[in-house]
C-alpha cells in the first residue's frame, strides 16, 4: 500500500486538487464522491488532514469511513527519512 506524507496529504483537500482526502488511525481515505464533503469541508472538518483526534466531536461513530476507499497509508512522524 502506498504511503504518503503530511504534505501530499495536505495537497488533497478539494482546493489545491480535485482529490478530497483525510486520513484517519493512519489510513488515508477518498472522500471525493460523498456531496458531504463538497468543496473540501464538511461541517467544521477539513480535507487533506487527519481527523483521528476530531472524530469525537462528529455524531457519529468511526465506521463512517467504512463507506469510502482506502487510498494509502499516513506516513508516521518516525518514518520519515
Amino acid at each position: 500500500m502506498k504511503v504518503y506524507t503530511r504534505a501530499q496529504l495536505a495537497l488533497r483537500n478539494g482546493q489545491d486538487r480535485e482529490e478530497i482526502w483525510c486520513a484517519y488511525q493512519g489510513m488515508i481515505y477518498d472522500m471525493t464522491s460523498s456531496r458531504l464533503w463538497r468543496n473540501g469541508h464538511h461541517y467544521e472538518h477539513w480535507a487533506g488532514q487527519d481527523l483521528t483526534k476530531e472524530l469525537g466531536d462528529a455524531p457519529h461513530t468511526e465506521r463512517v469511513f467504512e463507506r469510502f476507499n482506502i487510498i494509502g497509508k499516513l506516513q508516521l512522524p518516525e518514518q520519515s527519512n
